[in-house]
């Protein structure tokens, strides 16, 4: 009976040193588990709720303007006629996109006209005197030979070659200002000289677009008359108006980000080339250019453009979707999940908030993880338990 007492005795002790342990770190769990937010998987899916890590990255300020696209002036050509004409044809039309030498119009050189008379002139004049020096050259090859025989005297011989020479100097001389006519015929775009009307073409500089055409069939025109201009869009200019408090931000040579809303999601990369010296004195702007590849004409001209320019500020923070963060009673809070139905609500202290990410200056770890997605919810969670809490 005595061992029987003792043996109970015992193991009331035990239990009784190890109960209140057991019960502390049960009744902390609770307490802990009961201060999470429950929000069940289904109710997750249905306000699409997602998280995002806590990461240390590079925190970059941008400067956004928009702009326009426009051509870059050195890669625009002017065409213009050398001479004077009418036109005949015109074989493009604006936005046309034509090759390096294409035809762009045909016209009636007049100018040309008149060069062509003169060589005509010239080269019935060069045919008549090869006659001559022929003929010259003949006579003198017979009385050298006469001469040689003793039929005439060696000074009639003499005499005959002195005139050949001299045909043949002068076939020589008109022979130069044939060439010099068909070299101004080949300037005035005259491709045959054997023709009596001298149709002229005017071509492409190079390829590009056709941006500008001034002139019609029927047009009568002057050598210094624009009739098209031709931009090559391979490269182009996005250009903005920065205000003057922000031109201290912007660098020549910068890098440049270009987005457009025919294409969303995409971004076009350029560079920095001009930054104005003048203001606009209305609008306290200067006009900034970006030069941007363009390879496939996909950026058209007067295309409406959003710009981000890097400014000077830039350092290495513990970032969150600035998504994230939401405003509790006047403080700033996150949500980080601890279970998959249960999130904790974490004070934070904020700073730079710059192309939605905010930058985290105490109250979190890297890796942990926040509710990017669903955060105001979960907000209206906890409000709602507050208020049940004071009811």
């Amino acid at each position: 009976m005595r061992v029987l007492l003792t043996v109970i005795f015992l193991f009331t002790m035990v239990g009784c040193s190890s109960g209140p342990k057991e019960t502390g770190k049960k009744n902390e769990e609770t307490k802990q588990k009961s201060k999470l937010l429950e929000m069940t998987t289904q109710a997750q899916q249905h306000v699409g709720l997602r998280t995002s890590r806590v990461a240390l990255k590079e925190l970059q300020e941008y400067l956004h303007v928009v702009g326009t696209v426009q051509a870059i002036d050195t890669r625009i050509g002017h065409v213009r006629p050398l001479t004077r004409g009418r036109v005949e044809k015109v074989d493009v039309r604006v936005g046309d996109r034509v090759r390096a030498g294409q035809a762009l119009a045909t016209f009636d050189n007049i100018e040309a006209g008149e060069v062509l008379a003169q060589y005509q002139g010239a080269a019935a004049e060069l045919q008549r005197l090869k006659l001559q020096q022929a003929s010259a050259q003949r006579i003198a090859e017979r009385n050298n030979e006469l001469s040689d025989l003793g039929a005439i005297a060696k000074k009639n011989a003499e005499l005959s070659r002195v005139e050949a020479q001299s045909a043949q100097d002068s076939v020589r001389v008109q022979e130069s200002v044939v060439a010099g006519l068909v070299s101004r015929l080949r300037r005035f775009g005259v491709e045959q000289v054997n023709v009596s009307n001298p149709s002229t073409m005017i071509r492409a500089p190079f390829a590009g677009v056709v941006i500008k055409a001034q002139t019609a069939p029927g047009d009568v025109f002057d050598a210094d008359r624009e009739l098209f201009s031709i931009a090559d869009l391979s490269h182009v200019w996005v250009q903005a108006e920065v205000y003057e408090q922000d031109l201290g931000r912007v660098k020549v040579g910068a890098p440049a980000v270009i987005t457009v809303d025919t294409y969303p999601g995409e971004r076009f990369q350029g560079q920095v080339t001009y930054l104005g010296d003048i203001l606009d004195p209305q609008t306290r702007t200067a006009r900034v250019r970006c030069e941007v590849a363009n390879p496939e004409i996909r950026l058209k001209l007067d295309m409406f453009a959003s710009i981000e320019l890097p400014t000077h500020f830039s350092r290495r923070a513990l970032i969150v979707p600035a998504s994230a963060i939401q405003d509790l009673n006047g403080n700033s809070v996150v949500f980080i999940r601890k279970t998959p139905t249960g999130f904790e609500v974490r004070p934070v202290k904020t700073g730079k908030t710059l192309e939605e990410e905010t930058e985290i200056q105490s109250g979190l770890q890297k890796g942990e993880q926040v509710v990017s997605v669903g955060s105001f919810h979960l907000k209206s969670v906890a409000l709602s338990g507050q208020i049940g809490e004071e009811e």
